[in-house]
């Protein structure tokens, strides 16, 4: 049985009814709809933190899903996982994924300028500055992409770019 049917939650319940609802009546094909299950199982799953299940629901899914739009979504929140997982590399390889499908993704950018941030940190601990400040730049590049995209958002990485000197 769907991950969707068995959550008790009245909120998730009434969501799945709505969701089923709306997949009986918008045409589409039956492979995009068992997409849209295995996705919205897997967001429940994820939201719940199990990842393991989430991960298996989002890769039946992107066998399924045909549009690249849709997909790039689910590549998303794989990604989205395998960074909660501290599996960056992977996360990385995910979110590069998700916006070759769809560049418009800020919070793709975003979640890789934190990785890139965070490995330039982690090179500073290791006492490689030069390193660091390539980490640095890359974040840099990542959050100007996010922000062009959506201006009012990212504050704090704003400010970063300031304070450091990489906002052009």
């Amino acid at each position: 049985m769907p991950r969707s049917r068995i959550n008790g939650n009245f909120i998730d319940k009434t969501s799945s009814i709505v969701a089923n609802i709306l997949l009986q009546i918008i045409p589409t094909t039956s492979g995009e709809k068992r997409a849209f299950t295995y996705y919205r199982d897997g967001m429940l799953a994820q939201s719940e933190g199990n990842y393991a299940e989430a991960l298996q629901n989002y890769y039946e899914a992107t066998r399924l899903e045909i549009d690249p739009y849709d997909r790039s979504y689910i590549l998303y929140n794989i990604g989205l996982i395998h960074t909660s997982n501290g599996e960056h590399t992977k996360a990385l390889e995910y979110y590069f994924r998700a916006l070759e499908r769809n560049p418009f993704l800020p919070q793709a950018f975003n979640n890789m300028a934190v990785i890139c941030h965070y490995r330039g940190e982690q090179a500073i601990l290791q006492g490689d500055s030069e390193i660091a400040e390539a980490w640095f730049d890359q974040a840099a590049e990542y959050w100007k992409q996010a922000i062009a995209l959506t201006p009012g958002n990212y504050i704090e990485a704003q400010n970063w770019l300031k304070i450091t000197k990489r906002f052009e």
